[in-house]
């Protein structure tokens, strides 16, 4: 199995889609790591064990859909319950969280003049967003920040906080953090290695529920394994959606028995709760360039593979 994976990886590095990756494979109860190519193309450092990536929407699960899946599972919060009640700074009454989280809230994600709003600017613009008619899944960022939000509106803490005192800590990511960090792998060429990717992030720091977390390999193996064993994460294999057409988790999008989120940058989390496997796939692909259509087409290739080679190979090794 793990010929053709390592296989398909070294081909698309070869191709300039990634300068490298780190990628970790779980089943049977062992992960087992692969480290591809290189991470600094300027200083032709190789990928090695370690290594902080910036992590882009993969934040989504690691921390606003993980926070919010506690609270849903503790009855602190209800799905339908609506956005409104529980951040009363947002103007539309009628957006549920539930629409938030499986990305079918209607909500218009256009803000004029973003680039040029300050941190307090783009926080009153997101509460002002226009609710379209069309409920149907529309994968945008603003969801997950306005899900942030109201994380620290219901905490009293800001995000950073919450996720190292709910997620971070007790989970033991000790290498799991919001951008700018001191270390990292570039994510861009002539920009400094550590600087958050995603321009939202980069105005709203500690506060983005869509975006901005850092993290390493070893730490998403962790991560991971709660997912994979415990009791909250139980029923997430199903669909939440009420929307015809796309099924999804609570921030995970799933395929089968399998639920993944993936990140802008080049990462990626896939887990299959019920055949215990799943992946941590961490890169840097828009170090060189920023091709997101054959990204996508490119991605999904290799992520289908890994699929049907877990369904083929026992044990991981074979």
């Amino acid at each position: 199995m793990m010929k053709k994976i390592i296989k398909k990886i070294d081909e698309q590095i070869a191709a300039g889609i990634y300068p490298g990756a780190s990628l970790a494979l779980y089943s049977d109860g062992v992960w087992q790591e692969h480290y591809r190519g290189v991470e600094d193309p300027e200083r032709n450092h190789s990928v090695r064990e370690g290594l902080v990536y910036d992590l882009a929407s993969v934040s989504k699960v690691v921390g606003v859909g993980t926070v919010v899946a506690f609270l849903i599972d503790k009855g602190r919060m209800t799905l339908d319950q609506s956005l409104q009640s529980l951040y009363p700074d947002f103007s539309a009454p009628q957006v549920t969280i539930r629409q938030l989280l499986t990305h079918t809230s209607g909500l218009d994600p256009f803000i004029p003049n973003r680039d040029q709003l300050d941190e307090q600017g783009l926080k009153a613009a997101l509460n002002q967003l226009t609710v379209l008619e069309d409920k149907s899944f529309r994968y945008t960022d603003v969801n997950f920040l306005l899900l942030g939000f109201m994380l620290e509106e219901f905490f009293g803490l800001s995000l950073d906080e919450i996720f190292e005192k709910l997620i971070f800590q007790p989970w033991k990511l000790t290498k799991t953090s919001f951008g700018p960090v001191t270390e990292a792998v570039p994510t861009v060429r002539g920009v400094r290695a550590g600087r958050v990717h995603d321009p939202k992030a980069q105005v709203l720091g500690k506060h983005t529920g869509s975006a901005g977390l850092f993290s390493t390999v070893q730490d998403m193996e962790s991560f991971l394994e709660h997912y994979l064993q415990d009791a909250f994460a139980e029923k997430l294999s199903k669909n939440y959606s009420l929307e015809v057409g796309k099924t999804r988790s609570l921030a995970w999008n799933i395929e089968g028995e399998w639920l993944d989120h993936t990140g802008y940058t080049g990462t990626f989390l896939m887990y299959n709760r019920k055949q215990q496997q799943a992946v941590v796939f961490l890169s840097n692909r828009t170090y060189e360039k920023d091709e997101r259509s054959q990204w996508i087409q490119d991605r999904n290739e290799l992520m289908q593979l890994i699929k049907k080679e877990f369904s083929l190979a026992s044990p991981l090794s074979s």
